[in-house]
């Protein structure tokens, strides 16, 4: 089924480039009410993280309506403030009309305790909302880590080197419709300085892991009591972020290695090797699958 998204939307011409079927707001809408998926976004280059999540929700058969939600005590510095304006909106604004679901992005602000983060409070504003107010809230690598934490007390802890590749993962709970047609393995993207541990976790009734990896540790996490999953990766990422944030930071600091299971032959020049990306498709289309269901 076809998305729509707002008119004039950057992401808009890439996703029609890759075959996805992009139907504007304009257009005339079904009589059904689209499922409303809103995404906090608080990556710094916007664009770049719309079009990830846009192509993997672009698979669902269900409408969808896809807006983006911004904070108001947060100015970003690497989108053009046209592009905010344009595309992006208060909670104020968003809150006027059912949302559905909420995906709330990781953001670069790992080494920085939660408090200290110049938007915190309103992030636990939105997170309080989206408890009363969404069916489904998806929370993604540092964002999972701040909502464990605002609503469990969980702690996070820093890693002695970057947490960094492709993970072979195991579903626990094969039969949840989260991971409706998963294999026994699947691979998750991982790029994290810090990590919350699973002993944690099993202290809180409310909480279940339900994948892990023996290498990169906890990797989702259910609520028990509602439909609110936090994944410590990164399912939307593209085949060339990893190989992005490695050479950003090759030579810059000490506690970054080569991505793991990552590279062609370990090898940089010989480019990733895409080995997540069915999954990733998979993960989200049973996400908003199980909204519908509900």
């Amino acid at each position: 089924m076809p998305l729509r998204l707002p008119d004039g939307l950057p992401a808009i011409d890439i996703l029609k480039r890759e075959n996805i079927d992009i139907e504007e707001m304009l257009v005339k809408k079904d009589d059904k009410r689209p499922i409303r998926i809103v995404i906090l976004n608080l990556m710094p280059f916007k664009a770049t993280t719309e079009t990830d999540f846009i192509r993997l929700l672009s698979h669902s058969p269900l409408p969808m309506d896809i807006s983006f939600l911004k904070l108001k005590s947060h100015t970003s510095k690497h989108t053009p403030q046209e592009h905010m304006d344009r595309f992006y909106h208060t909670l104020e604004e968003v809150s006027k009309e059912q949302v559905d679901g909420l995906i709330v992005t990781g953001a670069p602000v790992e080494d920085i305790p939660f408090e200290e983060v110049d938007y915190w409070r309103e992030l636990q504003e939105i997170f309080n909302w989206a408890r009363e107010n969404v069916r489904s809230t998806l929370y993604i690598c540092w964002a999972a880590q701040a909502g464990l934490y605002h609503f469990y007390g969980i702690p996070k802890y820093p890693l002695p080197k970057k947490m960094f590749g492709i993970f072979p993962t195991t579903p626990l709970k094969l039969d949840l419709p989260l991971f409706r047609g998963f294999d026994d393995v699947f691979r998750m993207p991982q790029s994290r300085h810090t990590e919350v541990r699973r002993e944690d976790i099993d202290r809180i009734d409310d909480l279940e892991v339900i994948a892990e990896s023996a290498e990169s540790g906890v990797s989702i996490i259910r609520s028990r009591s509602r439909q609110d999953f936090f994944i410590t990766g990164h399912m939307e990422y593209a085949p060339n972020t990893l190989d992005t944030e490695y050479r950003r930071d090759l030579g810059k600091r000490d506690d970054v290695e080569l991505p793991k299971y990552y590279y062609r032959e370990d090898n940089p020049e010989n480019g990733p090797l895409v080995t997540w990306r069915a999954h990733a498709n998979l993960l989200f289309t049973n996400w908003v699958m199980g909204i519908n269901e509900m």
